[in-house]
């Protein structure tokens, strides 16, 4: 799966995509969300194969893998 994500300050504000494509891991995972499988996604997007989506997932995944969250209070 190396390889199918990459980033480009030029194309799409430097925003993770899919090599070859103006599309971002962020409008995958978008549409997995609202319940594409990787098969719909693939259809409706004949530029992305089934491989393309499954790195983009996996590279979201890793994102979020050291995801710390803090729990702020401000006085107020």
């Amino acid at each position: 799966m190396d390889g199918w994500i990459v980033s480009d300050a030029a194309v799409l504000g430097g925003k993770p995509r899919v090599r070859g494509t103006r599309i971002s891991v962020e409008f995958i995972m978008e549409l997995v969300a609202s319940g594409a499988s990787r098969d719909d996604v693939v259809r409706a997007y004949p530029a992305l194969t089934s491989e393309a989506v499954a790195a983009a997932v996996n590279y979201a995944a890793r994102a979020l893998r050291n995801e710390v969250v803090w729990d702020a209070k401000l006085p107020g």
